[in-house]
């Protein structure tokens, strides 16, 4: 496994330098360095592992360290990180191994120098480690405490208590059945003769939830293009948004392309799907994905959201899923819990105004749906109580919720908030607006 922990360190490395996103990052770093099957599994747990848990490990280092955290390199830090991860939370790697592989990693990248006092730290630690007491939730959890009093503030300790624990639980792996081509339970017969073990949820009916699925890109099902990954946070959006067969559709920050896939499905391929994104690249992705499904009704195309160069026609229905601080989905881009938390102060603004260029593209009669995948307040009725006060032509259009999703904390009708400790989804936000 000496190729996974590099690769781990690496990948770690990048994100620490870069601060690109985890799952790109990660899966750059595999295929560099060509790993699949077990070895690419392990580096993703260990990568994944450190980036989740990072202010409780640096809390073991610092009990055991006698240097502090900021006198040592980026390399020797994430090697003692990587070390001290697999010695408290991987029963599978003996003490021994988890102690040994991180002074032949220090010896292997260029830190031979600091090998003597990664194996010092990482001995103490398995001296002294049932002495140790995590201080606060902060440190149990990995979890800033500037966060833990925004959520305690917003949803209450009890919401909180169950968001914490869902932290460092692994993100469900859910996906769209492209019903165009296929149906729930033909896909299911498909999985199951490729050994893929999938379930259907409560209240939606083209999902599908997969176990331990690997490399969905690699299914015979995915290149026939027969699903599209989604959670169902972001199908329950789009399916909200109560598209109907023939209409014409606008989503004006569609990148990746999931909503307005799920849009298309839901409209039967039938009418106008215009996906919009600021970039090229991202553009370009929702293109090949729609070509992947056979939605001949998605046209994708480059348009600022904020700063639009040319006016539209009006659409039927509007979805604006709009840039956010990310909040719900600190499963799977772990790195998000670390930012500072004045990098959220200026997004409700930002947010606010894309709303209201996005409302500008709704049909008299029409409906506007606005969704973050955040958990703040402040991003989510915030912005959306503040388009309502001062948007008199649109007045709140009540949900829909699907059999299985309750309301888990108090608001208005026209707006729904999920938490993946409680719906077994991605934090998410959305709100129903319609234009009267």
């Amino acid at each position: 496994m000496d190729a996974a922990r590099n690769a781990a360190l690496e990948a770690l490395l990048q994100v620490d330098v870069n601060e690109g996103y985890s799952n790109i990052v990660l899966d750059k770093t595999l295929r560099k360095r060509g790993l699949s099957g077990l070895d690419a599994a392990f580096a993703s747990t260990l990568f994944y592992g450190v980036l989740e848990r990072r202010l409780t490990l640096d809390y073991a280092i610092s009990r055991f360290s006698d240097r502090k955290l900021s006198a040592l390199t980026p390399k020797v830090l994430e090697i003692l990180r990587l070390g001290v991860y697999q010695i408290l939370f991987l029963d599978r790697v003996p003490d021994s191994a988890a102690v040994n592989e991180s002074v032949q990693l220090a010896k292997e990248n260029g830190a031979g120098k600091a090998s003597g006092f990664v194996n010092g730290v990482l001995r103490s630690l398995l001296r002294g480690k049932e002495t140790l007491v995590w201080p606060d939730d902060a440190v149990r959890y990995s979890c800033p405490a500037w966060l833990l009093s925004l959520w305690r503030a917003s949803y209450g300790e009890e919401l909180v208590s169950a968001l914490l624990r869902s932290l460092s639980e692994p993100a469900p792996v859910a996906i769209r059945v492209n019903t165009v081509r296929t149906s729930a339970e033909e896909l299911l017969r498909l999985f199951s003769q490729e050994g893929v073990a999938a379930s259907q949820r409560e209240g939606f009916p083209d999902a599908l939830v997969l176990e331990k699925p690997g490399s969905v890109a690699s299914l015979r099902a995915f290149s026939e293009g027969l699903f599209h990954v989604q959670d169902l946070s972001s199908q329950l959006a789009a399916r909200a948004l109560g598209a109907q067969p023939g209409e014409r559709v606008i989503d004006v920050c569609a990148a990746p392309g999931g909503k307005t896939f799920t849009i298309a499905e839901e409209m039967q391929n039938r009418g106008e799907i215009l996906a919009f994104d600021k970039y090229k690249s991202k553009v370009r992705l929702i293109a090949s994905g729609a070509q992947r499904l056979g939605l001949t009704a998605v046209r994708a195309a480059v348009r600022d959201a904020e700063r639009p160069a040319e006016p539209l026609a009006p659409a039927d229905r509007v979805l604006c899923d709009a840039p956010c601080s990310g909040l719900g989905i600190l499963r799977r881009k772990p790195e998000i819990r670390y930012k500072e938390k004045s990098a959220l102060d200026s997004l409700p603004d930002l947010q606010y105004r894309i709303l209201c260029e996005a409302s500008k593209l709704v049909k008299p009669g029409g409906v506007l749906l606005y969704s973050t995948c955040t958990l703040n307040p402040a991003e989510n009725g915030g912005v959306a109580d503040r388009f309502l006060r001062e948007h008199p032509a649109f007045s709140p259009s009540p949900l829909r919720l699907p059999q299985g999703i309750v309301r888990a904390a108090p608001e208005p009708e026209h707006q729904l908030t999920l938490f993946p400790g409680v719906h077994g989804t991605d934090g998410f936000f959305l709100s129903r607006f319609e234009h009267t």
